[in-house]
């Protein structure tokens, strides 16, 4: 048995899921004939409560379309230093858009309204660049899973508002955040330009993310996705995937939130632990005490079957999702208790 906890990424599909895989009505997406496909935007479109939604592979190519929809090159988007944009993107914010980040100290991966106005560029000063797009995460991946109070975020909105920037929000792990805070969809699809919400993390499917997005901006999705070369054929086989995740695999991502705070309150209570950060979703993030070494804690674990990841610095990075299984839980919990250094 091989327990793999290094990313809910990691998943497979399951029996009901590769049965309605199987049994997709597909078409050619490029000409936007897919009906499965056209069925998945629609139903993600409504459950936000936004005009349009686009199909795309990755949700790094999504990030990706919406930074380059929002801004042109030369400008500036404000991030957290932790953000998924500037971190795990291949720099593609340059690459692709020709755009800087400034990047602010936040907490574990969010930032402040205050914090965002205080680094806004003036419009008038042509010495720096143009600001002209604030991009948030939620949850954070690098900020161990942490969730956004929604309330900030409406306070992020006006500062958007009064200094006309775009807001985007990478949402790859938006699920996990509504189903710990309870929180409405339609609520972040009032208050966001454009959010980028991935299927094959938490909800398992093989592949996919949608961007989704008001009229206004996503007229030019299309074309950005054809340009960074998203624009695929047959995909309704993968958006059926999605599809039956949102309808049985959303409402189960409490139990992964549960194994990880179980995870993290026996990693709190062990001598070789330094710390571990506050635990809200799926990542647990943890720091050894200076006497244990990190690779030979590392091989360890591999000597049991067990993957984690290492994210430097460090900080290493536990997350549950759909195929961890009870029994594998169990018998994780009791390496963690039983291990010595």
């Amino acid at each position: 048995m091989i327990i793999d906890l290094r990313s809910d990424t990691v998943t497979k599909p399951t029996e009901g899921m590769m049965k309605a895989i199987v049994q997709a009505e597909v078409g050619d997406d490029v000409y936007k004939e897919d009906p499965t496909a056209n069925k998945l935007e629609q139903k993600l479109a409504t459950m936000f409560g936004m005009d349009e939604a686009l199909f795309f592979p990755t949700g790094s190519m999504a990030n990706q379309a919406a930074i380059k929809m929002h801004t042109q090159p030369g400008e500036q988007l404000i991030a957290d230093k932790w953000a998924h944009v500037y971190n795990y993107e291949g720099g593609g914010v340059s690459f692709n858009s020709g755009v800087s980040c400034k990047l602010i100290d936040g907490d574990r991966g969010m930032i402040t309204a205050s914090q965002i106005e205080e680094n806004i560029n003036p419009p008038d000063f042509y010495h720096s660049p143009l600001t002209s797009l604030v991009c948030l995460e939620n949850t954070t991946n690098k900020g161990g899973g942490a969730c956004y109070d929604f309330s900030e975020i409406e306070k992020i909105r006006k500062v958007c508002d009064t200094h006309d920037l775009g807001l985007h929000l990478d949402g790859a792990r938006i699920w996990n955040a509504l189903v710990a805070k309870k929180e409405d969809l339609k609520a972040y699809g009032n208050i966001f330009d454009t959010i980028s919400v991935c299927l094959s993390k938490g909800l398992g499917t093989p592949m996919g993310s949608v961007l989704l997005g008001k009229n206004d901006i996503m007229k030019k999705a299309m074309r950005v996705r054809k340009v960074l070369g998203g624009g695929m054929r047959q995909i309704g086989f993968m958006a059926a995937a999605g599809v039956y995740a949102l309808d049985y695999h959303l409402e189960r991502l409490a139990e992964d939130h549960k194994k990880a705070t179980e995870i993290a309150d026996i990693l709190s209570q062990q001598s070789y632990i330094n710390r571990v950060e506050p635990t809200e979703t799926n990542i647990v993030i943890f720091y050894l005490s200076e006497s244990v070494s990190e690779e030979k804690f590392m091989t360890d674990l591999l000597q049991k079957n067990i993957k984690i990841s290492s994210m430097g610095q460090g900080k290493l990075r536990i997350v549950t999702h759909l195929d961890y299984t009870n029994p594998m839980h169990e018998t994780f919990l009791n390496v963690l208790k039983n291990y010595s250094k």
